[in-house]
């Protein structure tokens, strides 16, 4: 019997990463509970993406799980999505004229096997330097009301982004590279 592949994110965007390379997969959003510690980015996402891959596994025999998790950092300052536009305006106040960083987590279960893989990736964002006008403006539009950091930057938030080091994909919520890398070693090809 072929492993279900289960995405356990509600995230749209991931959905459509793992659409547009062709693989087959179902959506099991988890029920576990983030927590905002004071733990390093890395860990942090680590520890998400585990706990929320862990969360959807018990709910199946032979599929292989997808957690993952995104978080931005700034300095010693965890960049969570924001809870409100005042949220928000902070958000954007701490990061603009700044490299930061998005972290993401990828934890794969082999449910069948109990064999767990997880990783992380950093990608460093350099943002310009904004006026008071165009983060209320940028608010306003709704975009980056669940996005870690306040800002999408497959949107309208790339108008801001000076440069990009890293994984592009990493910073939109799934780092593709990774999870192919990963994939391969739990068994799966996604390449043909």
């Amino acid at each position: 019997m072929k492993k279900q592949i289960i995405l356990a994110s509600k995230s749209l965007r991931r959905s459509e990463l793992l659409h547009n390379i062709g693989i087959e997969f179902k959506v099991h959003p988890s029920n576990f509970d983030e927590k905002d510690t004071h733990l390093s980015p890395e860990i942090l996402a680590l520890h998400n993406a585990k706990g929320k891959a862990r969360d959807v596994a018990k709910h199946y025999k032979n599929a292989l799980i997808i957690g993952v998790d995104t978080v931005g950092a700034y300095k010693d300052h965890i960049l969570n999505k924001p809870r409100d536009d005042k949220d928000a305006l902070r958000i954007l106040k701490t990061i603009s004229g700044t490299t930061h960083y998005v972290v993401s987590a990828i934890c794969i279960i082999d449910t069948k096997t109990g064999k767990t893989l997880s990783v992380t990736e950093k990608t460093a964002i350099q943002m310009d330097k904004l006026t008071l006008k165009q983060m209320k403006d940028y608010i306003k539009s709704g975009e980056g009301v669940d996005k870690a950091g306040g800002y999408a930057i497959q949107g309208l938030g790339s108008l801001f982004i000076r440069k990009i080091e890293g994984d592009y994909f990493n910073v939109v919520g799934l780092p593709i590279y990774r999870l192919r890398k990963l994939m391969e070693k739990i068994g799966l090809q996604l390449t043909t």
